[in-house]
Formats: C-alpha cells, sequence, structure tokens
C-alpha cells in the first residue's frame, strides 16, 4: 500500500533534492523536538485564531462605486508577464516532479496578483488586494536570502529573480490605478493583523501539515535555513515575532512611497499644465500686440 501511495506521489514531490542542505530529509524533519514542535503550533495556531475573530470585527472597506473598467494596455501586457512566469514555474515543477513546491507563499502570492490583474472591481476584490498587500515580505526575504541551488533547469534561476521582481512591481501598478485597489488608512492595522492570522494559520496549519509526512521543508517549517539567524528550537517563534513586524512594515511601505510617487507624478502634470498655460497666453498676447499695431 506504501508503495502504490509512494508512486502516486512521486509526481509531487519525487524529485526534491535531499543532498541540498535544509531543503528536505530525514535529518531536517528529525530537527525539531516532536514534543516542542506540538506545544509551539497549538499555541501559535490558538493565537492566530484569536487574532483572525479579534481583526475580523474591526476590518471595513469604505462605500466605493466600483464601475466596470477596460482593461488597459499596460495591465494586459502585465497580466501576460505574470501568467507565463508563472506557467513557466508550473512547468519547472511538474518536469522536476517538485509540485509541492507551489504551495509556497510566493507562488500563493503570485496567483494572487494574477487574479488581482484579472479580476472584475468588487468589494472582494478590494479585500484581497489589501491581505495580499501584507505578503509582500516575501519577494524581500527571496531577494535577502535566495535560494537556487536546486534551481538546474534552462532559465529556472533567472525566473526566480523575474518572479520575485514582478511580485513588487504589480502591487505599485494596482495602487496607482486607485479604485478598488486601495488600502486602509495608513493609522489603521486591523487589515494587516486580519492578513498575518491568515498567514500564521496557512503556514501551520497547511504548510506543516504536508512537510511532516513528506519531509519536505516547505517555507522552513520543519527547520530552519542555512543563514537563519535564530538557528535554534525557538527558530519559527522568532519567525513568527519578526515577520510581525515585518509584514505590516512591508505594507505600509510600499503604500506611502505609491503615494510619494503618485504626488510627484501629480506636481509634474500640474507644472507641465502651467508652462501650457503660459505659452497660451503669451501668444494670446502677442496677437492682441499685432492687431493693435
Amino acid at each position: 500500500m506504501m508503495i502504490i501511495q509512494g508512486s502516486l506521489m512521486d509526481w509531487a514531490y519525487g524529485g526534491v533534492n535531499t543532498t541540498v542542505p535544509r531543503n528536505a530529509g530525514p535529518e531536517c524533519a528529525a530537527y525539531m523536538n516532536p514534543t516542542w514542535r506540538k506545544i509551539e503550533s497549538t499555541f501559535i495556531l490558538v493565537v492566530a485564531i484569536k487574532l483572525f475573530d479579534w481583526s475580523y470585527k474591526r476590518i471595513s472597506i469604505d462605500q466605493i462605486v466600483y464601475k466596470k473598467r477596460e482593461m488597459g494596455n499596460f495591465k494586459i501586457v502585465l497580466l501576460i508577464i505574470m501568467c507565463v512566469v508563472w506557467g513557466m514555474e508550473i512547468g519547472y515543477k511538474f518536469s522536476s516532479r517538485t509540485v509541492i513546491y507551489l504551495l509556497n507563499p510566493c507562488h500563493v502570492t503570485t496567483a494572487i496578483q494574477i487574479y488581482l490583474l484579472a479580476a472584475v472591481p468588487s468589494k472582494l476584490t478590494t479585500a484581497i488586494f489589501r491581505i495580499h498587500m501584507n505578503l509582500l515580505n516575501g519577494p524581500l526575504l527571496a531577494f535577502l536570502f535566495p535560494e537556487t541551488d536546486t534551481r538546474i533547469l534552462p532559465l529556472e534561476s533567472a525566473i526566480y529573480w523575474i518572479q520575485h521582481g514582478m511580485m513588487f512591481v504589480v502591487p505599485y501598478y494596482l495602487l496607482f490605478l486607485r479604485g478598488p485597489y486601495n488600502t486602509e488608512s495608513f493609522s489603521d492595522f486591523s487589515w494587516n493583523a486580519f492578513s498575518y492570522s491568515i498567514n500564521m494559520i496557512y503556514h501551520f496549519g497547511i504548510l506543516q501539515t504536508v512537510s511532516i509526512p513528506t519531509e519536505v521543508n516547505l517555507n522552513h517549517m520543519l527547520c530552519p535555513a542555512i543563514l537563519d539567524p535564530f538557528d535554534s528550537q525557538l527558530y519559527r517563534t522568532c519567525g513568527i515575532i519578526h515577520q510581525a513586524f515585518l509584514c505590516p512594515f512591508m505594507c505600509k511601505f510600499v503604500y506611502a512611497s505609491a503615494e510619494f510617487c503618485l504626488l510627484i507624478f501629480e506636481l509634474i502634470k500640474y507644472r507641465h499644465r502651467e508652462v501650457a498655460a503660459l505659452d497660451e497666453n503669451k501668444q494670446i498676447s502677442s496677437k492682441d500686440i499685432e492687431k493693435l499695431d
């Protein structure tokens, strides 16, 4: 029975490279004390559920008239790029028999961004956009601590960098469009708390549940990265704490920087209009002088 089950799931994680340190395998799976793993997971899940309940009662979306808009050319281009990149990632995972890695948060975030680029404006679109704004810690960490050792197929490493780079381009572009792509006020942290509770439940409820029997270290739920400064039995607890600050920080930073760029853009447009108006007045004045002459 186990042999049949193993062969059926071979396409999902049969090609996972266990020779790369802290990537997968029995050694990584046995890193944490089983008793401590259960205690830590139970405590964090309880906190996450409490946080979800607390934040869900406080989140809200302002009344907005959602008008159906035609997709602009640049939006279509972005959508095509994201679909091609994500499609290549899926192809790589199937060809290398590592489909299980599609559960990693950055792949999920990419799928969410594809939806946001294609979705009809609605309150659901706004809610998903606000949640996804708190997942931008993923591409940042991917740039700071790249893991490309297992990417050996043609262009596979290049796609890694392109995918995580595009994950920053999309939210900035959507914020420039405004409409359904808006965030809560800068001082409101209810959506940050709501998103982070979902993030914790996903990691400890889903990723960990899949990681333990497969011995695949999905988003380092089994053992820490080699460069992890908190390398100990408490590395996941430390991660929960420092990501609780990083996730809202990235959300607010992207929003604030996008608003700043929009302000500069509007000032430039206003300055161009002023210059054009002055030129037009000068031309009219010169014509009036010629008539007087």
